[in-house]
């Protein structure tokens, strides 16, 4: 794991937190979670959205159109902080120049505290692919294989009632 995962209580739920280290500038990295080009080389869904702004409408739509929601754009302050609607979820990206490169930290306030290991190790995976397509480099793993690795990990971090809900069928 590049960095302890953790989960505490929020008013507005359980919420996991996952921070990570990137070697890019916070412009560049603002690019990769706001650019349909970038979102969809690490986004778990694509995002339809005309534009990056407070009350903005999105819609998620799931590769071979297995599904599709909608959400909302909450706030966006570029390039530092971008948070939206996820279905049930609320996700909250904030990025920090950190010396030449940028930390980036996750906050998924969760539906319920079950799902946590198994989104977590999701969204690892998910910033895992985000940095090869910062890094202009592909994953010599396939998604699947890399969420099975790191999981445990998750399961580990966040304790057994954190891993309730397994992975989607």
């Amino acid at each position: 794991m590049t960095a302890t995962p953790t989960l505490h209580d929020t008013a507005a739920g359980p919420q996991l937190r996952l921070t990570r280290r990137l070697a890019h500038p916070p412009e560049k990295v603002w690019r990769a979670i706001t650019e349909p080009e970038h979102l969809a080389a690490w986004f778990p869904d694509t995002i339809i959205v005309e534009r990056w702004e407070v009350g903005a409408p999105l819609r998620f739509q799931h590769e071979g159109g297995l599904y599709a929601f909608e959400g909302q754009v909450l706030e966006v302050t570029a390039p530092r902080v971008l948070e939206f609607n996820w279905g049930p979820d609320t996700i909250r990206l904030e990025l920090e120049p950190d010396g030449e490169g940028t930390r980036l930290t996750l906050l998924d306030t969760l539906e319920a505290v079950g799902k946590a290991a198994r989104d977590g190790a999701g969204w690892h995976v998910c910033l895992d692919h985000l940095e090869h397509d910062l890094d202009g480099t592909t994953p010599p793993w396939t998604t699947t294989d890399r969420w099975r690795e790191v999981h445990p990990d998750y399961v580990e971090a966040l304790g057994p009632e954190a891993a309730t809900i397994g992975p989607p069928a």
